[in-house]
C-alpha cells in the first residue's frame, strides 16, 4: 500500500468514526525507524460546531497508557541500570505488602507482566478513601491466585509499581520521568500537571457522573485521589502525538535517540518478547503484546503497544520499523457502555499502517 494510499484510507476511516460519534475527533501519528513522520489531526475537541479545532499538538488525557510510557519504563530503566532485579520479591521494598502466606513470592517480573492476582474490589470502589487508605486496602489483600499463573490487568498491580518505583527512586513518577524521558526525549507537553497548562491547548475528557466536565485534571476516580498524596503513574499523563512519537522512535532504534542511549537492546528485546508463555497468552515487559484487538490483523508476535481508557493508544513494530499513536477522547462526552467501537477503530487502523 502507497503512503498516499494510506493516508487516503485512514482519512476516510476517521471521517467514518466521527459520523457514527465514536469521537469528535483525534490526531493519529506514524513514525518510522529512519525519523521520518506523518501527523494527521481530524475534527473538534467537542462535537460543537464552534469547539476548537484538533491540531497535531492538540494535548490529550493519555490514560492507562500512563502505565507503559512512562511508569513501566521507568522500572525497567532501573532494572536496566542493575538497581532493581525482575527477581527481586516486591516484599523487600513494601514490607507491609507480605502479610499472607505465598505474597513474599510475588516478584517485579510479575508486576511487569501483570500476573499478579489479589483479592481486591475495584478500584473505583475506594472514592470515599484517602490515598493511605487505597494504598493500604491493595497491599492487605491476600492473593487469589499463585504469582505468575493468571494474567489480570488491572490499577492495583500498578499501584505496586508506582510505589516500588518511588522507593527506589526517592521521588514521585512526575519528577523522575520528567528527568529520565519528558525532557531529553523533547516530550516537551508531556505532564502530570495539566493544571498548569492553558486549558485551550488541552481536549476536554468527559462529564463526570455529577455533570462535572472534566477538562485539565485526571479523568481516572482512584488516580486523581492518590495524586492527592502523591503520583504513582497509574494514569494521569498528558500528552501529544509528536511526544509520543519521539518516545516511540527511541524505541524503534532499540532505546537509542539523537545520539543518547536510553535501553540496552536487551531490556527492549524483553518488551517484545512474550514472557507468558506457559499461560498460552502474550505479555511483554511492561507491555501488551501481540493483541489484534485493538492493533489489527497484521500485528505479529513482537508488536506491543498499549491502550487508554479515554481513547488514546501506542503500538511499535520494531521488526516492521513502525509505530505509531491514536489519542482520543472518545469518552465525550459521556462513557459508553462497551469498548466495542473504538477497538474496531484501532484494529482498522492499525491494519492500514502495520500493512506490508
Amino acid at each position: 500500500m502507497t503512503h498516499e494510499e494510506k493516508v487516503r484510507r485512514i482519512s476516510a476511516r476517521v471521517k467514518r468514526a466521527m459520523e457514527e460519534r465514536v469521537f469528535p475527533g483525534c490526531v493519529i501519528g506514524i513514525v518510522h525507524a529512519n525519523g521520518e513522520r506523518l501527523v494527521l489531526p481530524f475534527g473538534r475537541f467537542t462535537y460543537d460546531d464552534g469547539a476548537n479545532a484538533v491540531t497535531t499538538d492538540s494535548i490529550y488525557d493519555m490514560a492507562s497508557v500512563t502505565k507503559s510510557i512512562p511508569t513501566a519504563s521507568l522500572l525497567l530503566l532501573l532494572i536496566d541500570r542493575g538497581i532493581v532485579s525482575l527477581d527481586d520479591r516486591l516484599v523487600k521494598y513494601i514490607p507491609e505488602f507480605g502479610n499472607f502466606p505465598g505474597k513474599e513470592k510475588v516478584s517485579v517480573k510479575h508486576l511487569l507482566t501483570y500476573t499478579l492476582d489479589i483479592v481486591l474490589p475495584p478500584m473505583r470502589t475506594f472514592l470515599q478513601k484517602t490515598p493511605d487508605e487505597i494504598i493500604a486496602a491493595a497491599c492487605a489483600a491476600p492473593l487469589k491466585s499463585e504469582p505468575g499463573m493468571r494474567y489480570v490487568y488491572g490499577n492495583p498491580t500498578a499501584l505496586f509499581i508506582g510505589l516500588l518505583i518511588r522507593k527506589v527512586a526517592g521521588k514521585d513518577i512526575d519528577a523522575f520521568a520528567a528527568e529520565e524521558f519528558f525532557s531529553p526525549l523533547g516530550m516537551r507537553s508531556s505532564t502530570f500537571h495539566p493544571e498548569n497548562i492553558d486549558k485551550e491547548s488541552i481536549v476536554p475528557t468527559e462529564f463526570d457522573q455529577s455533570g462535572k466536565l472534566i477538562h485539565g485534571e485526571v479523568h481516572d476516580e482512584s488516580t486523581s485521589i492518590l495524586n492527592k498524596k502523591f503520583i504513582l503513574g497509574i494514569s494521569g499523563l498528558f500528552s501529544t502525538v509528536p511526544d509520543m512519537l519521539n518516545f516511540l522512535e527511541m524505541l524503534l532504534r532499540k532505546g537509542e535517540y539523537e545520539g543518547k542511549r536510553y535501553f540496552s537492546e536487551s531490556i527492549v528485546d524483553m518488551m517484545k518478547t512474550n514472557q507468558t508463555p506457559h499461560l498460552d497468552d502474550f505479555s511483554g515487559l511492561g507491555w501488551e503484546l501481540n493483541q489484534p484487538w485493538f492493533m489489527g490483523a497484521h500485528a505479529g508476535p513482537h508488536t506491543f503497544g498499549k491502550t487508554g481508557f479515554t481513547g488514546t493508544c501506542v503500538v511499535c513494530d520494531i521488526e516492521g520499523g513502525i509505530a505509531y499513536t491514536i489519542l482520543s477522547n472518545r469518552v465525550f462526552p459521556k462513557r459508553t457502555e462497551n469498548s466495542s467501537a473504538i477497538n474496531a477503530f484501532r484494529a482498522d487502523i492499525g491494519n492500514i499502517i502495520l500493512s506490508r
